[in-house]
């Protein structure tokens, strides 16, 4: 692949729901282009986009591939993304590298909830975009009844550049809005054809509301429009291109990736309208920090930001950049801003899917990757030591879903952790935590498919097996009176003895734990008193009920007696621990349960079926916010363990259109009735 400079550079994330078609579209492309010989197909499992075992397997993206289409003397970066929403990660760090985005949505299904929530982020970042309405070749296809779902949906703002000849099995090709030209397609190859009287007529009117969309973005085009003049070439590139930009257009295109069909328009609308990463109007994702701020220009200082990162058996870690300044050659000495370390070039290239073509340099805007970075992981900013500068990090969404998960093999603990860190280079959304208290090693993200396809990962590509457990929630035990009782420890057996006695006195407290003493006389020597202290502290951690620890008491040591020869700190800790068994037993010990603050933002229309879950769990309303969008943020409290499984119920009853973030709030008291099960059942464990 030959070396393209700035202004022949064209970046895109591809974006809609899952089965949309996205893959298959990136086949097409490339067919189209010349770049393969053979038309891929999800279905056989032979497409460039989606390699990994896991892709295959499934049929579906998992991660973000790179597919670099060369057309008409331009370089058009395709960033082929998952369409589950649980991937929502890998579809942002793509989008940020993007000058624009390609929403697909599948003709035969219309408006998902993935191309909502992509119209919606696109919108809220400001990234123009092309819709291109993919399958419309598939049964029962109405593309009127289409257009009306899209405006009702998205507004005015989407405008057809090209329409369907025939619909459904009888589609055979496609309208050029613009050019007011039919093509009908034969092995994808598009050949023209004459337009009869009501296509001609519906081209026309098309036509008329683009050249309206163009000439209110300039006031010479404005002067033209109304004169009855008509748009030159250069005219209509200028215009739409500022039309997109300005957020006052969408392009609509329809095909068929499948078949091939109007991909050659796709291509044509790219590298005519969609903005070069130089345009000083383009959406730039990476967003300046701190140091030398600069141009997306070949003629600055080299700086990079690292978008993604693939962790590959064989190759190792393969680090994917995006040039945003400067020139990158295989000498290009690296500084890591992040890390602050030198990094050295492990071989330049541009990644096609996975197949990795070598390249001498790549100029700013392009986008390449190395391997063998040795301090670098994704969001990272690569630089010229002598000329610093730093990008934000995108700012990732907290996990939403947990598994606690155990090697099936002992011994395999360390081979876990080792793989599952190589994985989280991978998905920065993914992360790994071990908890203290439970012993438990957790795995948090978006969704069940995310963490599955971790497990398949763990198993297919480094060999560990695990099982999923379930969770142990931490609870707590308390009190909620006041007790006063005696530790007395005695012990003689031959020589020296044992002897501590305690009367301590345990109360409520709003602390987690307080130790005080009112020893009148010296009844316990002071140099005894952190002895106590550390035998209540040790004995805390395991509560009369069920074994949690303890917390918000106080212990109050006030009497006691000791005994010259026999009496030692040893003594007087196992004094206290039997006087914190006691004391806990005689000042109504109760269990306590984490409660997490949720807050679940959903369409208006389901807050009634969202509310009426969060009751069934436990839950309390707190209150309500609506949102600019006609959105409801739904604010509540719930116990920590009933919600687990709270993501895919939320899903399921939103159809995927809720989503939800929480945090821990406090403990409460838990209901007598479940903590009698509770009790019960950790009783039975031990």
């Amino acid at each position: 692949m030959k070396v393209y400079t700035t202004d022949k550079i064209r970046n895109l994330a591809l974006v809609g729901h899952s089965g949309s078609g996205k893959t298959n579209l990136t086949e097409a492309m490339l067919f189209q282009s010349g770049a393969t010989q053979k038309l891929g197909n999800v279905s056989n499992k032979n497409t460039v986009s989606d390699f990994s075992k896991e892709e295959k397997e499934r049929g579906t993206s998992i991660g973000t591939s790179i597919i670099p289409i060369e057309w008409r003397n331009y370089k058009v970066n395709v960033i082929d993304t998952p369409g589950y929403l649980d991937f929502v990660g890998e579809a942002h760090s793509a989008l940020r590298a993007s000058e624009a985005a390609i929403m697909v949505i599948d003709a035969t299904k219309g408006v998902e909830v993935g191309t909502e929530r992509t119209w919606k982020y696109t919108e809220k970042i400001g990234l123009p975009r092309i819709i291109f309405i993919n399958k419309i070749d598939g049964e029962n296809v109405n593309f009127r009844k289409l257009m009306d779902e899209l405006e009702a949906s998205f507004g005015k703002k989407v405008i057809p550049f090209s329409v369907p000849i025939g619909e459904g099995e009888n589609f055979v090709g496609v309208t050029d809005v613009i050019f007011q030209k039919g093509y009908k397609y034969v092995n994808s190859a598009p050949q023209e054809t004459e337009l009869n009287h009501d296509q001609v007529k519906a081209t026309e009117r098309m036509y008329e509301e683009i050249a309206e969309v163009v000439a209110g973005s300039d006031e010479v085009l404005m002067e033209k429009y109304f004169s009855g003049e008509k748009f030159t070439r250069e005219d209509l590139l200028r215009g739409v291109t500022t039309a997109l930009l300005e957020g006052d257009a969408v392009p609509l295109l329809v095909g068929s990736g499948e078949k091939g069909i109007g991909i050659d328009i796709l291509l044509n609308t790219i590298v005519n309208y969609m903005p070069a990463p130089d345009d000083e109007r383009a959406h730039q994702g990476f967003r300046f920090k701190e140091g030398e701020e600069r141009k997306v220009s070949a003629k600055e200082p080299f700086a990079a930001v690292v978008f993604k990162t693939i962790s590959d058996p064989f190759l190792g870690k393969i680090s994917i950049f995006k040039v945003i300044s400067g020139i990158v050659n295989k000498n290009t000495a690296l500084y890591n801003v992040n890390a602050e370390e030198n990094e050295k070039l492990g071989g330049l290239y541009i990644m096609r899917g996975k197949e990795q073509i070598e390249i001498d340099e790549i100029y700013a805007g392009d986008i390449g990757a190395t391997t063998k970075l040795a301090k670098t992981v994704t969001g990272d900013t690569l630089c010229d030591k002598d000329h610093k500068v730093e990008y934000k990090k995108l700012k990732y969404s907290t996990p939403v879903l947990y598994y606690a998960i155990e090697p099936k093999t002992k011994g395999d603990e360390e081979k876990l952790s080792q793989s599952l860190r190589k994985i989280k280079d991978e998905d920065p959304t993914f992360v790994i935590e071990r908890n203290p208290e439970t012993k438990q090693m957790t795995i948090g993200g978006q969704g069940k498919v995310q963490l599955d396809v971790i497990l398949d990962k763990l198993k297919n590509t480094y060999g560990v097996e695990v099982n999923i457990v379930p969770f142990i929630v931490p609870y707590r035990e308390t009190i909620r009176k006041t007790s006063s009782v005696q530790g007395k420890h005695k012990k003689q057996s031959g020589g020296a003895g044992q002897y501590g006695d305690v009367w301590i006195r345990f109360e409520p407290s709003d602390k987690e734990f307080e130790f005080d003493e009112e020893v009148f006389g010296g009844a316990v020597p002071k140099n005894y008193f952190p002895a106590v202290e550390k035998g209540i502290i040790e004995s805390k951690e395991r509560g009369v009920l069920a074994g949690y620890p303890v917390t918000n008491f106080k212990a109050v040591l006030y009497d006691g007696s000791y005994h010259d020869v026999d009496s030692n700190e040893m003594s007087f800790k196992l004094a206290a621990n039997l006087a914190f068994k006691k004391g806990m037993q005689e000042a109504s010990p109760v269990l306590l349960e984490p409660i997490m603050k949720v807050e679940v933002t959903i369409p208006e229309d389901y807050l009634g079926d969202v509310m009426g879950d969060m009751n069934k769990r436990r839950g309390r309303i707190l209150g309500m916010d609506q949102q600019n969008d006609g959105t409801q943020v739904l604010i509540a409290e719930a116990p920590q363990a009933e919600l687990f499984s709270y993501l895919i119920d939320l899903r399921s009853l939103t159809q995927g259109r809720g989503t939800f973030s929480m945090e821990f709030v406090r403990y409460e008291e838990v209901p007598q009735n479940i903590a009698e099960k509770i009790i019960e059942e950790r009783n039975k464990e031990k």
